[in-house]
This record gives structure tokens, sequence and C-alpha cells, in this order.
């Protein structure tokens, strides 16, 4: 009794939810997704055409973007497609009586046939795998070189426009190092002669004198100071007339040698920096008179950017400075301060070269000459005696300067094989020290210093 029940209650929902369901179906009827999305797939190269045959006849055909593919009928079952430009589209195809038969799926790739046959005549011996993904081009594989992927992707761009995807990866070392010579001679030679005459009446003062100061009379007498050197001095007195004759000469000579080799490492592509020297403080007024302090490189100094562009060919942007205190120029005095001056040699450029190879950057030759010749008007001019009346001097100052980039191509090596400079020295013990005065200790029975070898590898191994 109660199963019966059961199927009326089941029948009588049945019938109340049948209109429902109607009005569902005739709803999704109005809608329907006709036979086969795409059934087929077409690929084809830009500018270039295939024939499609079909194994039963049609009446139409259409091509949703017709600036991607140009589509033309053969016959009734056989289709002309040509790729025009990169990307996808759709191919419909209708029968007689306006049923769909058929949706193809039209890709259109750039013809990396003739990219591939370009890339090997350009660029052979690179082993460069090209690929096509969607409507782009993909570049992978190993280069040797940074300006090889430039030159291959801006032929792949010819191609794809905008639509290249690199994956190429440059080998073999990429870590550079740079060791620059940086060279200066200086020079200097003054020589000065000057004289003078006096006389006085007074009591006769019958002196000579020869002094290593600048001599001068004062009362008849000779005196020297020790502002200058090379000097001599007679005196002597004719009645009550005193005499004093002054002869001054002078020369000197000097010689100045800079000489830095500055050494630093970067892989390629990143910039590197170096300073060995110090920061000299120069103090500044600030606006409501207070004073600031800022601090002033100093030293040498080495900034480079290299770049490994085919091979071994390096490319480097590189800027050195040398700069030291200027003792020859006096101080400036400032707010009560004391402002040194400095010397600064310094280059800025860009260069190539290959592994190995050194380049002259820089280079100055400087002959800096000057004299000066000084007399008492007329007396200077009269013959031999004239000279007593005169005085002359002359500077001469040479400079040369040379500033030698050597880059090379480098590997990392094993810890075991660094060289410090540390290890050829050893602190002396007590007895070393004060009985025996060495202020180094001695290496061993088994190695000394003429045994030790100086030319050694440090931090990374030339190839």
């Amino acid at each position: 009794m109660q199963f019966k029940s059961l199927i009326q209650a089941s029948l009588c929902g049945f019938v109340l939810t049948a209109p429902m369901a109607s009005s569902v179906v005739a709803q999704n009827a109005i809608l329907s997704v006709s036979r086969g999305a795409v059934s087929s797939r077409i690929s084809v190269s830009v500018n270039k055409a295939v024939v499609v045959d079909i194994d039963r006849p049609f009446a139409e055909l259409s091509v949703a973007n017709a600036s991607i593919a140009d589509i033309a009928r053969l016959s009734d079952r056989s289709i002309y497609v040509l790729g025009k430009a990169p990307g996808a589209t759709t191919l419909t195809i209708f029968d007689q009586d306006g049923r769909l038969v058929a949706n193809v799926d039209v890709r259109v790739s750039p013809d990396i046939a003739e990219f591939k046959e370009r890339l090997a005549q350009i660029l052979p011996g690179e082993r460069i795998d090209v690929r096509t993904a969607n409507d782009g081009i993909v570049l992978s594989g190993r280069v040797s070189g940074s300006r090889k992927v430039a030159r291959a992707m801006e032929l792949a761009e010819l191609y794809a426009p905008g639509k290249v995807t690199n994956l190429m990866v440059v080998g073999g070392s990429q870590q550079v190092m740079l060791q620059v010579r940086f060279a200066e001679m200086q020079r200097s030679v003054a020589k000065s002669l000057g004289s003078s005459l006096t006389a006085n009446n007074g009591p006769i003062v019958n002196s000579f004198g020869v002094g290593t100061g600048s001599a001068g009379v004062t009362s008849g007498v000779l005196t020297s100071s020790p502002a200058s050197a090379g000097a001599i001095g007679v005196g002597f007195g004719i009645g009550g007339l005193a005499v004093n004759v002054l002869i001054e000469a002078l020369e000197s000579k000097g010689m100045a040698r800079t000489l830095a080799e500055p050494n630093i490492v970067a892989i390629s592509g990143r910039a590197a920096k170096f300073l060995a020297g110090g920061e000299y403080p120069v103090p500044t007024e600030g606006v409501n008179g207070e004073v600031r302090v800022e601090y002033r490189p100093f030293g040498v100094e080495l900034n480079f950017l290299p770049t490994v562009i085919d091979g071994d060919l390096i490319n480097l942007e590189l800027e050195t400075t040398v700069s030291s205190i200027d003792q020859d120029t006096s101080f400036i005095t400032a707010s009560g301060l004391n402002i040194a001056a400095f010397k600064v040699r310094r280059a800025s450029t860009t260069v190539e070269m290959r592994d190995g190879q050194s380049f002259a950057i820089a280079g100055l030759l400087q002959d800096d000459f000057a004299d000066q010749s000084g007399q008492v008007p007329w007396l200077g001019d009269v013959p031999i005696l004239g000279t007593l009346f005169r005085s002359a001097e002359f500077q001469r100052k040479q400079t040369e300067l040379v500033i030698i980039v050597t880059p090379h191509l480098v590997t990392p090596t094993s810890s075991d094989a660094l060289s410090l400079p540390t290890d050829r020295m050893r602190i002396p013990t007590e007895t070393e020290l004060f009985l025996a005065g060495r202020t180094e200790g001695a290496l061993g029975s088994s190695t000394s210093i003429s045994q030790l070898s100086f030319d050694s590898s440090a931090g990374y191994v030339m190839e």
C-alpha cells in the first residue's frame, strides 16, 4: 500500500515539472552550435601557400580575418590558402544547402625556413635553435658572444616584428680582469744668475765672504740669509768709499716617478669600482654660516664596465684617476681653515680589444719653459761691466704620462692555488728580534726566500 502511494506521488510530480522542462529545452533551442567546432588545422608560413582537398563538395568559403590568410576556390573539392601575416584565423566551409561542412583553424607562422638559411649565412658556426610559438619566433642555444646575440635578434625582428623571444645564452668566459698601468715621470731644472753692486761713504771696510745663503750688505758688512743657496760676496774699500759686490748663482734639479697598477675583475655587463687611497675632508660654509665637511676621495681610482661582445673581443667603458695632495701648491685658507690642493690625472674613454691585448688609452708629453731677465736701466747694457747690473733665471719642467690597459678573460680557481703576500712573511720571535735584529722571522730550514717563486696566480686564472 505504501509502495503504491509512492508511485502515485512520483507520477504527480512528473506531470507538474514537465511543462517547466519543456520551457528550458525551448529556450536552449534558440542558440545551438553547428556540427563540429574546429575539425582540423592548417599551418602555413608567411608568403607561402598550401592547397587543401575536401572529401565532399562545397559551395561557399569564409575566412574570419582576411589580413592573416587569403583563400580562393580552385574547385568544389580544393581550396587555395595563402599566408599573409603571422597569426591565427578560422576558415569556414558550407555546402550547397548552406549547411556547415567544417571549421578549419588556420595558423600562419613566420617563414623560419628562410630565416634559418639567412641566419646560417650571417652567423656561421653558431648553434642557434629556431622555433615558432603562436605567431612569434623563439631563439635558443649557446652563442659565442653578445654581439652575435644582437645580430640574431635584429634578423628575427625582420620576420616577426615585436614577437621575438630570446632564450639564447652567451658561452665562454664572461669574467674580465682589467689590468691598468699608470706611469708618470716628472723632471724639472732651474738656473738663476744675478749680481749686485753697492757703494757706501763711511769707514773703510775690506772684506771677502762666501756664504751658502743669500748674501747682502748691511752698513758695509756682508751678511747672509738661508733663503737661497749659491751666493758669493766681495767687499773692499777705496779711500772713504766702501764697495760691495754680490753674485748669486743657483741651479736645482728634480725628478719624480709615479706608478700605479690597479687590477679588478667584473662579470660581463656589470660595472666595477676600485679605490686605493682615502678621503680628504673639505670644509664648506653653509647658508647660516655653519661649517660642513664633505669628503673627497683621492688615490688610485678605477671604474669600468666590461662587455664580452664576440668570442674574446671585449668592449671597455672605463674611467681611471690618480690623485694626490699637491705639495707644490700652497694651502688655501677659507674661514680660518686650510684647504689643500689636489694633483689629478684622469682618463675616461671607451675602447675595444681582444683578450690579452694592450692599449695606451691616454698619454701626455708636457714641456714647460719660462725665463726672466732684469737689469738696471742703461747700466745693464754696458759691455762686460753690465753683467754686474743684470740678473737672469729660467725654469723648465717636463712631464711624461701614459695609461695602458690590458683586459683578460679569466675563470675562478681553487683556493689552494692562490698566493697571498703574507704567505712569505712570518712574525719574528723575541730571540730573532732582540738578539739577531731581524724584523722578519725565518721561513724554516727547508724553505728560503731565494727558493720561493714570486710569479704566481692570484685570485683568477687567465686563459
